[in-house]
């Protein structure tokens, strides 16, 4: 690892590493057409934890081809390759995009989530196709220049939030918008999950295992020295150079069918209530209160209130249910005129509550079928939707300007637990907080690496 680094500009990095954008950008379907064998090729980035998962959903379609391999962790790396020697394997993604460009129709991107951006736009100044795990982004601005290219390139683009494809989330957007509860005010959503922590900045380093490029993982992330189970493999979710903490990683999921349901933008505040910052992890119990203009599904002002780490969510009469029933560890509740809707996470069926009673619903007219209850199965349509949008036989569910409108309003919120009990105030045209001080966490610099 190098001992001395530069800091460079974001934007001066993206222009950099667009490599000179074509003239004119062939769309993936156009691209995956032209082949021979008619398949879409497929170079994946993060192979570890959740990009084996990636990997085997998507490479599940008939039509996908994996061309091409890249991990900073050479073990990772070898366990995938076993199962796709044809693959070409990389450590470093820029060196794979820079060597394939021409050999690859689309590129799916299952790193730490301070790296989804930078190898992300890469691949889509190129004019690939992206599949993007969540949350989008590390910071609000990548997220709007993602959004920016996706548009501007005319890309098939979609986020990983498999749930977003499932039937239940589906059935429950489409009960919220047949006007089930009335008009919503107030949605309560929660998680125990904890990725937070009180602890300082480690001191001192590790040796580096052998099977570890340490400068290639941190990425354009600030220099650090390695400590052992503190960042990689699974860690980083807590640190705030590298994750988005536990609002970042199950509220994305969480969120997104009442944000969908309803119609909503991006909101006008925001307020966590949390622990003082620490300047290392995020804090491990957050509260965070938005507010958000209306929408045809919505009351004049909507409520939205996260609750995370452990014991969340406190008691509260909104989120009473019947018979003293217990809530499910992570879910979330609509508040409308007419009654409640609950939406457990994940594969339970929405709940109507009227009068403080369970009331029975008709979801034949939707005309879903039958419930799914194969997890499997559910997944794997996410990312068989991208592959077939690519293939231009449909269009993505989670399509980039879709989502990084998603991704902004959940990093709204995590920078907002770096001014405990105050509330921020979001101009959404302008791409800036009325507080001024909140607004140089909405950037990061990237390191020369």
């Amino acid at each position: 690892m190098k001992k001395n680094f530069q800091i460079i500009d974001r934007r001066d990095f993206l222009k950099k590493t667009g490599l000179g954008a074509a003239a004119l950008a062939l769309s993936p379907a156009l691209l995956a057409q032209a082949q021979a064998n008619g398949k879409l090729r497929i170079a994946q980035i993060g192979v570890g934890a959740m990009g084996v998962e990636d990997l085997k959903a998507i490479s599940s379609h008939p039509l996908v081809e994996v061309v091409a391999l890249c991990d900073v962790d050479s073990t990772n790396l070898g366990k995938a390759a076993a199962d796709f020697p044809q693959a070409k394997t990389y450590a470093d993604y820029r060196v794979l995009l820079k060597e394939l460009k021409k050999d690859i129709d689309a590129v799916v991107v299952s790193t730490p989530d301070h790296t989804h951006a930078p190898a992300s736009l890469m691949a889509m100044k190129m004019d690939k196709a992206v599949y993007c795990q969540k949350p989008l982004t590390h910071h609000v601005s990548e997220a709007r220049e993602m959004k920016k290219v996706a548009e501007k390139k005319g890309l098939v683009t979609q986020m990983g939030i498999q749930v977003h494809s499932f039937y239940d989330y589906k059935l429950a957007t489409l009960l919220i918008q047949s006007g089930i509860i009335g008009k919503v005010h107030t949605v309560r959503a929660w998680s125990p999950k904890n990725w937070g922590t009180d602890d300082p900045m480690p001191q001192g380093s590790d040796p580096i295992p052998a099977d570890l490029d340490w400068n290639l993982w941190l990425g354009t992330a600030p220099e650090r020295p390695y400590k052992e189970g503190e960042y990689h493999p699974g860690n980083w979710r807590k640190v705030l150079d590298f994750g988005c903490g536990t609002l970042g990683d199950m509220g994305v999921h969480i969120f997104d069918t009442p944000y969908n349901a309803l119609a909503l933008d991006v909101p006008r505040t925001i307020k966590n209530e949390c622990r003082q910052p620490s300047g290392f992890g995020f804090p491990e119990n957050n509260i965070v209160t938005y507010e958000f203009p209306a929408t045809p599904y919505t009351a004049e002002t909507l409520t939205w209130i996260w609750s995370d780490g452990p014991g969340a969510p406190a008691d509260h009469p909104d989120l009473a249910l019947p018979n003293g029933d217990k809530l499910p560890d992570q879910g979330a509740m609509f508040l409308g005129e007419k009654g409640r809707l609950l939406l457990p996470h994940f594969m339970q069926l929405p709940r109507l509550i009227v009068d403080g009673q369970y009331k029975e619903m008709d979801i034949a007219q939707f005309n879903l079928g039958e419930p799914v209850k194969d997890y499997a199965a559910e997944s794997k349509k996410h990312y068989h939707e991208f592959v077939d949008a690519c293939l231009g036989k449909t269009e993505c569910s989670a399509p980039f300007s879709y989502s990084a409108n998603l991704t902004e309003t959940i990093l709204l919120g995590v920078i907002a637990g770096r001014f405990p009990n105050e509330t921020l105030h979001w101009d959404s045209k302008k791409a800036r907080f009325e507080e001024e001080k909140a607004n140089e966490f909405l950037d990061g610099k990237y390191r020369k690496f």
